[in-house]
């Protein structure tokens, strides 16, 4: 098995940044340096509440996050996803540790160089929309661009062209309380590409569309990336949209990393009983993409397809041109490796551990 590919030929990824996350706590109280070593130590989150009156968001966290990559991170409400995301571009400030963006640590930068990282480094993407109602469709989409004082002329011809290319074409000239959930949702997304930040910072982004218009949106981020190769972070509570979007994904539980890996990994070999839960019903076919599965080697007698492509996808073209394998190519039709239906049969069914027995 290959490692995935997070960049294909399109992607602009010059401009990409990593993400590193080293050692990071947070404690909210009062005091949370005083409690700070017995947390290392071994002090539970309901030990630290009960009888010091603190709450433990995030303990000993440690994620590489690659340039140009989509990062998930995963977990149910309280496991402290979101308090991460806002270490990132330091909404919150961390208890201790290091949050390396592109070789500078945000945790270090004074006032000055913050507002400075917001404003060029990062753009965020809102589960509420976060749009101004009085402002048009096009108004909010160049928002960012506005507060960077860039001339009229010219953040409106670059706003027209993402409030185009996110499928809002007509609506420029709209509000917000025109639009329904996932167009607004667009236009969010419109105004955080055309700020062209390296790092896009996604909190719940999705969550509040209804399911079809949450699929179709996921389409859209998918769609964007090949081009773009931004270093995406992506918060969701719901396993299915982290398996299909995510080239590395991180599930916290209790503020904790339980497991972080590729789709495939976390699907096929979860780390523990609480990973397993949740991959347990997963329709694997559907959220394994053939560049997890791939193996590398020379092109067979068979036909192409996308890496992006979901291996039921592929499993449907082998079996219509009656093929056993098939070549794994990139968004331009370079070989990256091969993929055959044993493989995709043997990731679609679960373990025998994991099936439900039927009495």
């Amino acid at each position: 098995m290959v490692d995935p590919v997070t960049n294909n030929d399109n992607a602009e990824v010059s401009s990409s940044v990593g993400i590193e996350v080293k050692g990071l706590y947070k404690i909210f109280g009062p005091t949370p340096d005083k409690y700070l070593e017995d947390v290392k130590g071994g002090m539970s989150k309901d030990e630290l509440r009960d009888n010091h009156g603190h709450v433990l968001g995030l303990k000993d966290i440690n994620i590489n996050m690659k340039a140009g990559g989509i990062q998930v991170v995963m977990g149910l409400s309280g496991s402290g996803k979101s308090t991460l995301i806002r270490h990132i571009n330091r909404l919150i400030d961390p208890t201790a540790g290091e949050l390396l963006v592109g070789g500078q640590d945000v945790v270090q930068m004074d006032d000055h160089q913050l507002r400075a990282f917001r404003r060029e480094q990062t753009a965020m993407v809102f589960q509420k929309f976060a749009l101004l109602p009085h402002y048009t469709v096009l108004e909010n989409a160049e928002f960012g661009l506005e507060v960077k004082g860039e001339s009229s002329k010219a953040r409106r011809k670059k706003a027209r062209n993402w409030v185009e290319r996110v499928g809002l074409t007509g609506y420029e000239n709209n509000y917000p309380n025109q639009l329904s959930g996932g167009m607004q949702q667009r236009v969010g997304l419109a105004r955080a590409l055309t700020n062209d930040a390296p790092v896009l910072l996604m909190d719940e982004a999705f969550s509040a569309l209804d399911p079809l218009i949450r699929t179709d949106m996921q389409s859209v981020l998918l769609d964007l990336q090949q081009e773009l190769g931004k270093t995406i972070v992506f918060i969701t509570h719901d396993l299915d949209e982290a398996l299909r979007l995510g080239d590395q994904v991180a599930i916290l539980r209790d503020g904790e990393v339980v497991q972080q890996g590729t789709a495939q990994q976390i699907v096929l070999k979860p780390a523990d009983s609480y990973i397993s839960s949740f991959v347990r019903d997963v329709n694997r076919g559907r959220v394994i993409r053939c560049k997890t599965l791939m193996q590398a080697g020379p092109a067979v007698d068979g036909p192409q397809v996308d890496s992006s492509l979901v291996i039921e996808e592929a499993a449907r073209i082998l079996s219509a041109e009656g093929k056993e394998a098939a070549n794994v190519v990139s968004a331009k039709g370079r070989l990256l490796g091969t993929i055959t239906m044993t493989d995709i049969i043997g990731a679609m069914v679960p373990p025998q551990e994991d099936a439900i027995s039927v009495t």
